[in-house]
């Protein structure tokens, strides 16, 4: 199977074609930027495209972040993922940035817990935790509630934006946290995702974990004639 994966859901803009008998990416590139991911996006999917024979006709599948993450980025990566799904009859499916994440910990991990954190601002974090116990499905949660739900599971390995913060309340609860990146996802972490997705579940739609920060107003509006 050969899945073309996108991700534009953080600071990144990222894609790559991996086959799934090949070790490492056919053709990849990643681009870190907070804006400009409409602009770039395309681009980008053509290059890595341009390096693999066979191009579009050669995929099998795409895949693509879902969230959480930049809401205007979610929504270019799946615009153009649905585009391209739609223009070569190929099944689109949906990768959570949180599970992303985890997997690049899988390897390196032996004991304890793993975490996938990112920054949500306003004191709190998206967070994905798998370890001893229940671990944590991906949640919203304060920054003080997902460290007390860590007790007791350490040592933990952190990765994501958010994890020198989860880190450091850790460790003001005694347990052992070990920082291992605060970048976005690998785009190899997607695509491998991506190839053990059921297109009929991993659907490609924004899981943001939170509702909107703006809300209409409840006073002062102006009446309709």
């Amino acid at each position: 199977m050969r899945i073309l994966a996108i991700d534009t859901a953080l600071d990144t803009c990222a894609a790559c074609v991996a086959d799934e008998d090949a070790e490492a990416p056919l053709s990849a590139e990643s681009l870190p930027m907070a804006r400009g991911h409409a602009e770039s996006l395309l681009p980008l999917i053509e290059r890595v495209i341009a390096r693999v024979e066979g191009g579009f006709a050669a995929l099998d599948r795409i895949a693509v972040t879902v969230g959480p993450g930049s809401y205007t980025g979610l929504r270019v990566g799946l615009s153009a993922a649905r585009a391209i799904g739609l223009a070569t009859g190929k099944p689109v499916v949906g990768v959570g940035t949180l599970s992303a994440l985890l997997t690049s910990l899988l390897a390196d991990t032996v004991e304890g817990s793993i975490a996938a954190a990112i920054d949500a601002r306003h004191g709190a974090i998206y967070i994905h935790a798998l370890g001893p116990g229940d671990g944590i499905a991906p949640a919203h949660l304060s920054i003080e509630t997902a460290a007390e739900r860590l007790v007791g599971r350490g040592p933990v390995a952190i990765a994501g934006s958010g994890a020198p913060l989860l880190a450091a309340a850790l460790t003001a609860r005694g347990v052992r946290a070990q920082v291992a990146g605060v970048s976005g996802p690998d785009i190899a972490s997607v695509a491998s995702l991506g190839f053990l997705a059921n297109p009929v579940q991993a659907l490609p739609r924004p899981m943001y974990l939170r509702g909107p920060d703006a809300r209409p107003q409840d006073h002062a509006r102006i009446a309709r004639r």
